[in-house]
């Protein structure tokens, strides 16, 4: 999917298993280890970890969604925001 610089956002919200929310927004919003942040349409690249933070999606003429996970990825570019959850990240020492 490609988008431009639009007046929204195209926002999925998955897990290996299920697909919680795709669709347009105005904006999405949460919190990670430095704080709140929001995206907005024209959102420069940004990709963060997510924990035990809501993830806020508003979209005009409809209810903001709420959606909690313990652990998500999110990752925003070209006014596409992904939000990958339910994920088992293994972590190797190196030798």
């Amino acid at each position: 999917m490609t988008t431009n610089l639009s007046n929204s956002l195209y926002v999925r919200i998955l897990s290996p298993k299920q697909v919680f929310f795709t669709g347009q927004a105005d904006s999405v919003s949460s919190t990670n280890s430095s704080g709140k942040f929001d995206f907005l349409p024209a959102h420069s690249n940004f990709i963060s970890f997510i924990e035990n933070s809501p993830i806020i999606v508003r979209a005009k003429d409809k209810p903001e969604q709420s959606f909690n996970f313990p652990f998500a990825i999110i990752y925003t570019v070209n006014n596409i925001v992904n939000v990958y959850t339910d994920i088992q990240l293994t972590l190797t020492p190196k030798k």
